[in-house]
């Protein structure tokens, strides 16, 4: 299956979080779309790699995407090494998507930059003939996406573009919140984390509203990019 779009997440609920209203809008529009997560998210406070497992997909689910897949690399220890570079050529040798969207560059969680490095590093890698991979003992062929764009997660990042995503962030919304072991529940007796908080779940729908109004539209969701966007004309900027 070729896919459109490639998005990875270090963790399990960090695509819906940075880029969920994007990706729903894009499969409206017919587009084919991917989630991969690099780790099960088993050094989360809050409930188990099991559960996330069943969080994950159900937010698959409402998102309406394609495939979704976990390559299983150490919560908190992957590195950016030949290993789990290989890993992730491979995935995109498979699928062959047009764009790739991954963690921020810079965030709290050390996974996030970590992620990032290792995704972008592994979509220029992607394109060089001479690194060999295979699927079910078939060789790969090459294959370098045309754009790899950054999510925003926790820290205030500068969007180098955003995206219009009005109508979709009650998707978005309804995404995240199927992780019900890692957000806001008033009844929960779970330790409390950063991200368990209402003002954090709150959080997702003013940003999405601050960046939309920068743009003159209801809710927006910004990325950062690793070269120059290009437009055909400047009648295409909104």
């Amino acid at each position: 299956m070729k896919l459109d779009v490639l998005a990875f997440g270090a963790h399990p609920d960090d695509v819906e979080l940075g880029c969920g209203a994007t990706l729903a809008k894009e499969v409206s529009k017919g587009k084919k779309v991917g989630i991969i997560d690099l780790t099960r998210g088993e050094l989360g406070t809050r409930g188990t790699a099991e559960t996330r497992d069943e969080e994950a997909f159900n937010a698959a689910k409402i998102l309406g995407v394609s495939m979704r897949a976990n390559l299983e690399f150490a919560d908190g220890f992957f590195v950016n090494d030949k290993q789990h570079q290989l890993a992730i050529i491979k995935m995109i040798r498979k699928y062959r998507p047009e764009l790739i969207l991954c963690n921020a560059v810079d965030d709290r969680h050390i996974d996030h930059g970590k992620g990032s490095k290792l995704v972008s590093d592994a979509c220029f890698l992607s394109g060089l003939i001479k690194i060999e991979t295979k699927d079910d003992g078939v060789i790969q062929k090459p294959w370098r996406p045309k754009q790899v764009y950054h999510y925003i997660q926790w820290k205030h990042i500068e969007p180098d573009v955003s995206v219009d995503v009005t109508g979709y962030i009650d998707k978005k919304m309804d995404a995240v919140l199927a992780y019900k072991t890692q957000f806001f529940d008033a009844n929960s007796k779970e330790p409390q984390t950063p991200i368990s908080s209402k003002n954090f779940t709150d959080s997702i729908i003013y940003r999405s509203r601050d960046l939309g109004r920068l743009i003159g539209v209801e809710h927006a969701e910004g990325f950062t990019v690793e070269r120059y966007a290009a437009v055909d004309s400047l009648f295409d900027l909104k």
